[in-house]
């Protein structure tokens, strides 16, 4: 099995995500399934039908996190160091065409959140980043095109 990289931060987060499907939401569910069921004829109860679809997904996500957990290789971020990009590090760039100042954290997929500047390790940016060092210019390939950055930054917290 694949070892699946993860910051400490992000091994905790699907803990407790796991702990709450498994002790708030299942609980949950299994009362609203036999609520619906209180209510006579499944064959044309919706709210039957929509617990029992709720319970599917509750229990689909639970073995994806079971999974992830168990194959996890938790990286403690701060004791890493160096001036090169590689897992975990925060890396400063700017535009080259628009000079607008971007930071990225490189993580693990499953933590990865754009919007919070956090980037799976398996993305475009994070693999062109990958190896290089403050005063480095990268070309990054992505669906929207090409794009060229200059790395300015690279720390680990």
């Amino acid at each position: 099995m694949e070892k699946v990289p993860l910051t400490i931060k992000g091994f905790a987060t699907l803990e407790e995500e796991l702990r709450h499907r498994q002790q708030v939401e299942r609980p949950r569910i299994i009362q609203a399934i036999s609520d619906a069921r209180s209510l006579g004829d499944l064959s044309e109860n919706a709210e039957y039908h929509a617990a029992k679809e709720s319970q599917s997904l509750n229990e689909g996500r639970i073995l994806e996190l079971e999974s992830l957990i168990s194959r996890a290789e938790v990286i403690d971020i701060s004791k890493l160091s160096g001036n090169k990009v590689k897992f975990g590090a925060t890396v400063k760039l700017v535009d080259e065409d628009t000079e607008e100042e971007k930071t990225y954290q490189i993580v693990g997929e499953p933590e990865a959140d754009v919007h919070s500047g956090r980037v799976s390790i398996t993305s475009p940016i994070a693999r062109a980043l990958i190896g290089k060092g403050v005063g480095d210019t990268v070309e990054v390939h992505t669906p929207g095109g090409g794009k060229s950055y200059e790395i300015v930054g690279v720390r680990f917290r």
